[in-house]
């Protein structure tokens, strides 16, 4: 029987340098980032049902020697107990680089997973709480087992970039365009808003030396319900898309995998979160030391944090008081190390 002709022979050349059996179906889907992050997935049924996911990317994260870290990792989670689809190179061993839509993609496939996304199930407010604090027991987990095999850093990482194509990291980005809004209010905000500004900078530079003596782990390094796997009972089973894998700081990751616009609800998830993990995790004294200025550096001047200063901006009242909050969180202290032991 012919391969029917709506498979693009181009993609099933692709398959083809990942298996010799038939492929009867293709379905692709396109999760590319602009133009300078193309990224393809391709998820094939072969004629005996078996089913394999071939990806393309083009991209400067995407790369041989990074997606052998990402196979590696993904084989120390399942060593754990954890399910991740494995990673494989194509029959020759390799992950090839091949022309593709006038573009110079690498390829690699993946295990087709047997378990759906958390996004695709309609579950209760104590079921989510129950997979995430689930998703976070593994984190600590492998936070805990100190893997060492990188230096490539995680998407999460802070005072290096994660890609040679990004300027600075993530949280000085964000930083720096919240000043840059902030700086568009009315002029009565303004000496407040630089005394927040110099704040930031203050405690930017000052956390750098003691969070380079923080210890390090490698992780997935991207916990949203996408990625996150569930049995059809809803319950956490595991973890797939190692994109932003790398090597980083737990208490890092874990701040920064906490997002809510609301400083004192943000304050109090992040309290129960660092109680929870701390029953698989120990925190050494240097990370309590630090959490205080790490949440100073990463929270308040956050993207949710400038989502939500402008949407109060045309309410005098609800602007002064986001700002307040604000400063409250560059000056107050908040003891989050008696809830890390």
């Amino acid at each position: 029987m012919d391969v029917p002709a709506i498979l693009d022979d181009k993609v099933l050349e692709v398959v083809a340098l990942f298996s010799t059996k038939r492929a009867v179906n293709v379905q692709t889907i396109n999760t590319s980032h602009g133009d300078v992050d193309f990224r393809e997935t391709h998820l094939v049924m072969f004629d005996d049902g078996k089913r394999l996911v071939v990806k393309l990317a083009d991209n400067d994260f995407t790369f041989p020697e990074k997606i052998q870290i990402w196979q590696k990792t993904v084989e120390e989670y399942r060593q754990r107990g954890y399910y991740c689809p494995a990673i494989f190179s194509d029959i020759r061993g390799t992950f090839p680089i091949i022309e593709y839509k006038g573009r110079c993609c690498v390829a690699y496939a993946e295990e087709f997973a047997p378990f759906r996304s958390a996004d695709t199930f309609s579950l209760s407010y104590d079921e989510v709480r129950a997979y995430s604090d689930a998703a976070w027991q593994m984190t600590a987990v492998m936070a805990q087992a100190r893997l060492n095999y990188t230096e490539y850093p995680s998407g999460y990482c802070l005072y290096d970039v994660f890609c040679e194509s990004d300027p600075t990291d993530e949280v000085l980005e964000n930083a720096n365009s919240w000043v840059e809004y902030a700086k568009t209010l009315p002029d009565e905000f303004q000496e407040q808003i630089m005394r927040i500004w110099r704040l930031w900078e203050i405690n930017r530079a000052a956390l750098e030396p003691l969070y380079r003596t923080l210890p390090t782990s490698v992780f997935q390094a991207d916990l949203n319900k996408t990625n996150i796997l569930l049995d059809e009972n809803g319950r956490f089973a595991g973890v797939y898309d190692f994109n932003l894998c790398g090597k980083d700081v737990f208490l890092n990751y874990l701040f920064r995998e906490t997002v809510c616009d609301d400083f004192e609800k943000e304050r109090a998830v992040l309290c129960q979160r660092l109680a929870k993990v701390s029953k698989h995790y120990v925190f050494e004294n240097n990370e309590k030391e630090a959490a205080l200025m790490l949440y100073r550096c990463l929270k308040p001047l956050s993207f949710d944090k400038l989502a939500a200063l402008k949407a109060v901006r045309d309410d005098i009242c609800l602007l002064k008081m986001h700002l307040e909050e604000t400063e409250k969180a560059m000056t107050e202290y908040f003891d989050f190390a008696q809830h890390m032991s």
